[in-house]
């Protein structure tokens, strides 16, 4: 953890000393009595936090909050639900990189088994995007967008949006050459890819076909390797 997140209920009481983040406070980072450390209010200001004091309870933090963290980049992220320990890598990393959507949707070659994961039923993918915003030093959480298909996802988005979908077989530009201006959406597929119904949808609705070149990469990879190809065209690296 670069930054300790918290919601806007947590502060008001202590932090037990079997959370996770009280264990990182005084076993990783060492922290006594009147030491600071970084926090951050979640999808608010970050700030620096003390110990006050220590009991049964937890431990009692104080907070100084100070500024707002820059918006979430304008890119939204469409993937095909892919294996649970897939999608998680795919949470964390793009949050991290400050994704500001991600929708996990079904396709025609997904396993429809994937999306009844207990990653999305028990709510674990929380965890995973906070992992993310901890590790880039952020407050601020993309929204996750499950239990949708491609067609009801895709044929929502705003007309002057940037439209990609990657496709290692049909597609016949780099991604790195296309025509790219805020805001994004760029569409991943699941383990086998489009079929041809989906690429009609994608050629019907003025998205450009893009590759990441002649290498298969695994849907996490791809996901990382397209966010930032994207942040790098818009100047947001």
């Amino acid at each position: 953890m670069n930054i300790i997140l918290f919601d806007s209920q947590e502060i008001q009481t202590a932090l037990p000393l079997t959370d996770v983040r009280s264990v990182h406070i005084t076993d990783i980072l060492k922290r006594q009595i009147g030491e600071e450390f970084d926090v951050g209010l979640l999808n608010g200001p970050r700030g620096k936090a003390s110990i006050v004091s220590q009991s049964e309870a937890g431990l009692n933090l104080k907070f100084v909050w100070g500024q707002m963290p820059q918006a979430l980049d304008p890119i939204t992220l469409v993937i095909g639900m892919p294996r649970p320990q897939t999608a998680r890598k795919i949470l964390s990393e793009a949050a991290a990189l400050g994704v500001k959507t991600l929708y996990f949707v079904s396709t025609e070659k997904a396993d429809p088994s994937y999306a009844m994961s207990t990653l999305w039923s028990t709510g674990e993918y929380k965890k995973q995007i906070r992992s993310g915003a901890e590790q880039a030093f952020c407050t601020r959480l993309p929204e996750v967008i499950f239990n949708q298909s491609l067609e009801e996802v895709w044929n929502s988005i705003d007309l002057n949006t940037t439209k990609i979908a990657l496709d290692n077989y049909e597609s016949p530009e780099a991604l790195s050459q296309a025509k790219l201006s805020p805001p994004c959406v760029i569409a991943i597929g699941s383990e086998r890819g489009w079929s041809l119904s989906e690429r009609n949808l994608f050629r019907s609705t003025n998205t450009q076909l893009c590759h990441l070149g002649e290498r298969v990469l695994r849907t996490e990879t791809a996901c990382v390797a397209s966010v930032s190809i994207i942040k790098a065209a818009l100047g947001l690296m």
